[in-house]
């Protein structure tokens, strides 16, 4: 496809400046994360009735044909050079990684157990960050990153029958956490360059024929007869988590101050966790609680540690830290 040709644009559409203040971002930035936080409920549903590799796949289809309306209609630039690496990189983590990995790992783990796994993005993100732009933090980022992960690892082994055990489901939500942020951190990079959410549509739109390959051999080999609720589910996932949830949770980070927005973020399992007690009825038991709290304390002071001691102002992404598809 060649720029004359192409209906996107090869020059982007100028923005207009947000303003609404702190409190404005906090909201949009909250808005972001309440959309964010029903992920693995509503992956746990779907999963009951439609298989991982359809739901995984599936959802980046529909996502990214509603990515290459966006970017059609506000006629963006079409990306250049090694940016296309770059966002094959970013496509790698956050489009096809992170939601393959947690559908299968949650036909099993109940939802609560996968937030409290997953809330170890923020600081992972923050640690494949510190690597890829060689930052040098302070002692206690280090400690709290890695005192989190223990936490998480420690947590996910009790909860598997024994401080020796780990679940196949386990090994799969931390792969998910790893291949989420390395996405996110080349694209927090990416986005000082294309832009927050068209760095997120040009890498759905860039995978898109492999994920249709994929979701058609999954429909082919099972076809998919799930319920009501099932369906339902996996339409959230495309629609929401996967692509409308990156408009409020990018606005709230361009209106700003991003450091003080992106650690709403936070919040993420914690609502998660309070979705699967009263949507999947899941009972909370105090270890889930304690890891969640232990995990999301350490998370949140490796990256407000990090974010103090940044020499240049965060991109959005990058400061935030998370985007939980």
């Amino acid at each position: 496809m060649s720029q004359d040709t192409s209906a996107i644009h090869p020059e982007t559409a100028a923005m207009p400046t947000l303003r609404g203040g702190l409190l404005g971002g906090l909201l949009w930035g909250l808005l972001g994360v309440l959309a964010f936080s029903f992920t693995v409920v509503f992956t746990r549903i779907a999963v009951g009735g439609l298989s991982p590799l359809f739901i995984g796949s599936g959802r980046a289809v529909i996502a990214a044909v509603l990515a290459a309306i966006a970017l059609t209609v506000t006629r963006q630039r079409l990306p250049r050079g090694t940016q296309w690496l770059r966002l094959l990189i970013v496509a790698g983590g956050v489009v096809i990684g992170f939601p393959l990995f947690t559908s299968f790992a949650l036909q099993t783990a109940p939802a609560s157990h996968g937030a409290v796994v997953i809330a170890l993005l923020p600081a992972a993100t923050a640690v494949m960050v510190v690597i890829r732009t060689r930052e040098r933090p302070p002692r206690v980022f280090w400690i709290m990153a890695i005192v989190g992960a223990v936490a998480a690892v420690f947590f996910a082994s009790l909860q598997g029958g024994g401080i020796n055990e780990l679940r196949w489901s386990d090994l799969l939500l931390f792969l998910a956490v790893v291949a989420a942020a390395v996405g996110y951190a080349e694209g927090g990079l990416l986005a000082r360059e294309l832009g927050p959410w068209q760095t997120v549509s040009w890498a759905l739109v860039m995978v898109s024929p492999i994920m249709l390959i994929l979701a058609i051999a999954s429909a082919a080999a099972q076809p998919p007869t799930g319920t009501l609720a099932e369906w339902a589910s996996f339409g959230y996932l495309a629609v929401v988590s996967m692509f409308l949830g990156f408009f409020a949770w990018y606005r709230g980070l361009a209106i700003g101050p991003m450091a003080q927005v992106s650690q709403v973020q936070l919040v993420q399992p914690v609502f998660s966790i309070i979705w699967a007690a009263l949507i999947l009825h899941e009972q909370l038991t105090w270890a889930t609680i304690a890891g969640g709290l232990v995990v999301v304390l350490c998370a949140g002071i490796a990256v407000r540690t990090r974010l103090r001691r940044q020499a240049l102002p965060p991109a959005p992404s990058l400061s935030a830290a998370v985007d939980s598809p």
